[in-house]
C-alpha cells in the first residue's frame, strides 16, 4: 500500500507535556520523506490548530501553516454548522472560549437563555460549573461534548480530561451528550478528511489510544499504529475490542509500517 497522507495525535504520541517525545522529529521526517501529507491531531480543545503549529515549532518539529487541528476547531465548525446564532453555556478552558468568541459564537451565562451547553476541560470545574448546568438544560436545550479523552498524558502522570468533567455533567443532568465532538467522532473523522484531502483507505493514523485515535481510523478504513508512549497499557491493549494494525514502542519507529506498507 502506498500511504498519501497521516493523522497523527499529539499528547502522549508527539510529546508529553512539554516535552517533546525521543524521534519525533525524526519520524516527521521520515513522513515526510515518504510524501505524506500530515495533519497533527490533538483531543485537547484548549487551544485551536493554528496554536499547535506554533507549539509544534517552538518544540522543533517541522509543523507547516493548516497541519494541526484540535477538538476545539471540530467543535467550533459543529457549532457553527449546527447551533448558528444559539446562545451558548460554556463549562471550559479559557482558552476555547477564546476560539469560540473568535469566531462569532454567541456566549452566555445566563442559564435562562442557554440554548447549548458545551462541556469541556477545564481546571476550575466544581459545584458552581453542574448547578449552573442543571439550571440551563432542559429538554430543549442541546448537550454536546468536546471529547471523550477521560485523561490525558503529562509530565508527571495522567490527569483528568474532558471526559471527566463531562461526565460529572452527565451525572448532574441524568443526560448523555447529543454528540461528543473530538475523535473518534464522525464530525472529527469529516474535519481531518477534508484538511487532508486524501481517500482513507491510504491514510495512516497514529496515536497513543485506542478509543479515539484508533478506533477514528478502524471506523474509516485506514491503516492504524498504536504508540506505547501514552495512556494504553499492555492490559487494556489485549483486553480491546479496538485492534491496531501495528503496535510501536514511539513514534520514533514509524518506519516499520512505512517500510512494511
Amino acid at each position: 500500500m502506498t500511504f498519501a497522507g497521516a493523522i497523527v495525535d499529539l499528547d502522549g504520541t508527539v510529546y508529553r507535556g512539554d516535552d517533546l517525545l525521543p524521534g519525533t522529529t525524526g519520524a516527521v521526517d521520515r513522513l515526510r520523506t515518504a510524501g505524506l501529507d500530515l495533519l497533527f491531531f490533538s483531543n485537547n480543545p484548549t487551544e485551536s490548530g493554528e496554536a499547535y503549529v506554533d507549539r509544534l515549532r517552538r518544540l522543533g518539529v517541522d509543523a507547516r501553516a493548516d497541519e494541526a487541528c484540535s477538538a476545539g476547531d471540530v467543535t467550533t465548525e459543529y457549532l457553527l454548522e449546527t447551533h448558528p446564532g444559539d446562545a451558548i453555556m460554556l463549562v471550559g478552558s479559557p482558552g476555547l472560549r477564546e476560539q469560540f468568541e473568535a469566531a462569532g459564537l454567541s456566549l452566555t451565562d445566563d442559564p435562562a437563555a442557554t440554548d447549548v451547553l458545551v462541556g469541556s476541560w477545564t481546571d476550575e470545574f466544581g459545584y458552581d460549573d453542574m448547578l449552573a448546568a442543571l439550571r440551563a438544560v432542559d429538554e430543549g436545550t442541546a448537550f454536546l461534548g468536546t471529547d471523550p479523552d477521560r485523561t490525558v498524558p503529562a509530565e508527571a502522570g495522567v490527569i483528568p480530561g474532558s471526559g471527566a468533567v463531562v461526565g460529572a455533567l452527565s451525572a448532574t443532568l441524568g443526560r448523555d451528550p447529543d454528540a461528543m465532538l473530538g475523535k473518534p467522532s464522525e464530525a472529527a473523522l469529516r474535519f481531518a478528511l477534508d484538511r487532508l484531502g486524501v481517500d482513507p483507505a491510504a491514510c495512516l493514523v497514529v496515536g497513543d489510544r485506542l478509543e479515539t485515535d484508533i478506533a477514528l481510523g478502524e471506523r474509516a478504513g485506514m491503516t492504524t499504529a498504536l504508540v506505547r508512549t501514552g495512556v494504553t497499557g499492555e492490559a487494556e491493549l489485549a483486553a480491546s475490542d479496538v485492534d491496531p494494525d501495528y503496535v510501536l514502542d514511539s513514534l520514533a519507529d514509524i518506519g516499520t509500517v512505512l517500510d512494511g506498507a
